[in-house]
């Protein structure tokens, strides 16, 4: 099974991003792949905190968008899942 990169946009002090975060980590552990998990501060760039402003948190897997703002974990699951 190939490993997969799950990209988190996220910014400071932006619940909603640790939440997603917590969710992320949980269910990279869980399943049978390699998961790498890559966390963007959109806050730290400025052509990132124009595309997505407080569209945060976006999740991509492998940069397909997956999540904007909740992250569902069985999805996420189910998407990791997959060979």
């Amino acid at each position: 099974m190939a490993a997969s990169t799950v990209t988190v946009y996220t910014r400071e002090n932006c619940h909603l991003c640790e939440e997603a975060l917590t969710t992320v980590r949980s269910v990279a552990e869980s399943v049978p792949r390699t998961v790498t998990i890559d966390v963007v501060n959109v806050d730290e760039r400025a052509d990132l905190r124009e595309e997505y402003g407080d569209r945060v948190p976006y999740v991509l897997v492998d940069g397909t968008p997956k999540f904007k703002y909740r992250v569902d974990e069985s999805e996420l699951r189910g998407v990791l899942s997959d060979p």
